[in-house]
C-alpha cells in the first residue's frame, strides 16, 4: 500500500477502507510516513469530508495507536462526560459527585488547562492535599468504593491525535468536522467508558460560534460512539456568556460545591441536571431520563451529592473540610469592583474576553510549562437580561496584583448595557441521540 494513492482516492471524493486509514495512522504515528503527505490527506478530507464509517475507522485507528484504560475491574456501566470547552465552565466538579451519589461509577481522566483558566485537575488541586495521580489498581479501587475518583491524564494515549492535531495546527485544517470528531471521540474511547455523555458548547466563548455548526459536530460524535459501540448523547449548550459567575480555579470549586449544596447559579444547576441525566439514564440507574433527573435532584436536597465530594476530596488527599468552609480555599490579597456606568440591562457579555481578562491576572496558562495562581480570576455579578443601576457593580475582580486597570477596561468592553429589557439566552439548545 501507498500513501500517494490514499491522497488520491480522497483527494478524488472516494471512501477510504479501514485498511488504509489503519495503514495511514499507524505509518504518520511510528514516523514511517512523513508530514507532508499527512498534511496532503488532512487537506483532501478538509474539502472531501469522511463518511460515518470511515469517522469510526479513523477514531478507532487513534484509539489503537497508544496506551487505553483498562476500567474492567470496575463495576458497573461507566459513563464519562466530555465538554467542547467555554469559560467558568465547572460541570465536571459537580456532575462527577453528583452523579456518583446516585450509583453512577465515575472513572474520570481530566487534563491541565491552557489558555483561560486551569483545567479540572487544576481546579482540584486548589484543595490542599489533593492528588491527581493514582496508579490503575489505586484508581479502580476508589471508583468501586466510592463510584468516583479523578486523575490527570497520564500514558500514552492516543499518540496518533497528539500528532496529528499539532499537524491540522499548522496547515489549517483544524476546522473539519469529522478531524475535530474523531480527535474528541478518541481520547474519551481511550480513556475507558462504556457510554459517553458530550457537552458541546456553541457561542462567542465556544469553538462552534453557531447552533448549526454545534450540531453538526455532536452528530458526528454521536455517530462515532454509536458506531464504535459506545453509547453516547450530546447535549448542545450556550456559550454567549460565561457560565454561572465564577471564572478562575479556586473561585470555580467554590461555586461548584455550591451548586451540590443547591445553592449555585441556576444556569449551572440545569446544565449538570440535563447532562447527569443522560448519565444516569444510560448506566441504567434509572428507568427514564426524568426518573434520573428526580434522582439528582434529591441527592442535592437531601445532602448526598454534597457528601459523596467530601468523600470523594478525602479519598484522595484532599482537605474535605472546604466543602464546609470553602473560605480554606485559596483567596487573593485584594478584590475590586467593576462598576455599572449607567441605568439600564445586560444586553451582551463576550465570554471570550471575560476568560482572557481571568487570564490577564494569572488565572490560565500560555504554555504547559506556565504556572497559574489558583486563587484570582472573576466573578459576575449580573448576567444578560439582569437589571443593573449606575454604580452597582457588574463583576468582582480578585487579584493579588493591586494594578487591574487592563483588567478592569477588559471588563468594561466586555459587559454591553442597554437602555431596553434584554432577553437571557437559551441553555439548552438541542439534544441529540442518534
Amino acid at each position: 500500500m501507498r500513501m500517494i494513492d490514499v491522497i488520491e482516492k480522497k483527494r478524488n471524493g472516494e471512501e477510504l477502507t479501514k485498511e488504509e486509514i489503519d495503514f495511514f495512522v499507524a505509518g504518520y504515528t511510528n514516523g514511517e510516513i512523513p508530514d507532508y503527505q499527512v498534511s496532503a490527506l488532512a487537506m483532501a478530507i478538509y474539502f472531501q469530508d469522511m463518511t460515518k464509517d470511515e469517522s469510526v475507522y479513523l477514531t478507532q485507528a487513534m484509539v489503537a495507536s497508544g496506551d487505553q484504560v483498562d476500567l474492567s475491574d470496575v463495576a458497573g456501566i461507566k459513563v464519562d462526560k466530555h465538554s467542547t470547552g467555554g469559560v467558568g465552565d465547572t460541570t465536571t466538579l459537580i456532575l462527577a459527585p453528583l452523579v456518583a451519589s446516585v450509583g453512577v461509577p465515575i472513572a474520570k481522566m481530566s487534563g491541565r488547562g491552557l489558555g483561560h483558566t486551569g483545567g479540572t485537575i487544576d481546579k482540584l488541586e486548589s484543595v490542599e492535599g489533593f492528588q491527581v495521580e493514582l496508579d490503575g489498581d489505586t484508581f479502580n479501587k476508589l471508583v468501586n468504593q466510592n463510584n468516583i475518583a479523578v486523575v490527570g491524564q497520564s500514558g500514552n494515549l492516543t499518540p496518533a491525535d497528539k500528532k496529528l492535531y499539532g499537524l491540522r495546527d499548522v496547515t489549517a485544517t483544524v476546522d473539519s468536522i469529522p478531524l475535530i470528531a474523531s480527535s474528541i471521540m478518541s481520547k474519551k474511547m481511550a480513556s475507558g467508558a462504556d457510554a459517553i455523555v458530550l457537552d458541546v458548547k456553541t457561542g462567542s466563548g465556544a469553538f462552534m460560534k453557531d447552533v448549526e455548526g454545534a450540531k453538526e459536530l455532536a452528530q458526528a460524535m454521536v455517530q462515532i460512539g454509536n458506531g464504535a459501540g459506545r453509547e453516547t448523547v450530546a447535549v448542545i449548550s450556550d456559550m454567549n456568556q460565561p457560565l454561572g459567575f465564577a471564572v478562575g480555579n479556586a473561585l470555580e470549586m467554590r461555586e461548584a460545591i455550591d451548586t451540590l449544596k443547591g445553592n449555585g447559579p441556576k444556569d449551572i444547576e440545569e446544565l449538570c441536571l440535563t447532562l447527569g441525566s443522560h448519565m444516569v439514564y444510560l448506566s441504567q440507574q434509572a428507568d427514564s431520563i426524568e426518573e434520573a433527573r428526580e434522582k439528582l435532584k434529591e441527592a442535592i436536597e437531601s445532602g448526598k451529592a454534597v457528601e459523596t465530594m467530601k468523600t470523594f476530596l478525602a479519598a484522595q488527599g484532599g482537605d474535605a473540610s472546604v466543602v464546609d468552609d470553602p473560605s480554606k480555599l485559596p483567596t487573593t490579597a485584594y478584590t475590586f469592583e467593576v462598576e455599572a456606568t449607567m441605568d439600564g440591562y445586560v444586553s451582551e457579555i463576550v465570554a471570550d474576553e471575560i476568560g482572557i481578562a481571568a487570564s490577564m491576572l494569572g488565572a490560565g496558562r500560555l504554555t504547559k510549562e506556565s504556572d497559574i495562581d489558583l486563587a484570582v480570576g472573576v466573578v459576575l455579578n449580573k448576567k444578560i437580561g439582569d437589571k443593573v443601576k449606575k454604580g452597582e457593580s457588574l463583576v468582582t475582580i480578585h487579584s493579588n496584583q493591586q494594578d487591574v486597570s487592563e483588567v478592569s477596561e477588559k471588563m468594561r468592553q466586555s459587559i454591553q448595557l442597554t437602555k431596553n429589557e434584554t432577553q437571557a439566552p437559551s441553555l439548552i439548545y438541542h439534544v441529540i441521540t442518534e
